[in-house]
């Protein structure tokens, strides 16, 4: 007969439930890319030339992060919750130049809805990797 003790039992839990944590925060912490293929990566001065020439801003984030500021005139399409093909269609044709971004360097939204564009056939996608934090640390307009 193996006697297992309560405390041997608890450590392998433990260590389980610990490189979850430790995962999960590597994963929601990682810089977003420099790059996507099949878009343009644009900075805050280009996204500044692009809004003047009226192309169209696509906000990713969350609901709530969209209500509480945003780049003026940006229509908000939340990646998780909104964003398919037929959605942004519905905004942009594809061959008219649409720029995504979310919140900044550290947030995945923008990268992955500009993949997601370039793959339903979009031909002219803008990744604006700094997005809303480095629209607004530049002192641009914000609603």
């Amino acid at each position: 007969m193996i006697v297992v003790r309560r405390d041997e039992m608890r450590m392998p839990l433990l260590l389980v439930i610990f490189s979850w944590l430790a995962m999960s925060q590597a994963y929601a912490k990682s810089p977003a890319p420099l790059t996507v293929k099949g878009a343009q990566t644009i900075s805050t001065i280009q996204a500044k030339s692009l809004k003047n020439q009226g192309v169209t801003f696509i906000d990713v984030r969350r609901a709530s992060d969209f209500q509480t500021s945003h780049i003026p005139w940006s229509i908000h399409l939340d990646l998780k919750l909104d964003l398919t093909e037929a959605s942004l269609l519905n905004v942009v044709s594809k061959n008219q130049a649409v720029v995504f971004y979310c919140n900044g360097d550290q947030c995945q939204r923008s990268a992955l809805a500009s993949e997601k564009a370039v793959s339903w056939g979009w031909k002219k996608v803008l990744y604006y990797r700094g997005g809303f934090p480095d629209w607004k640390a530049s002192g641009l307009a914000i609603q």
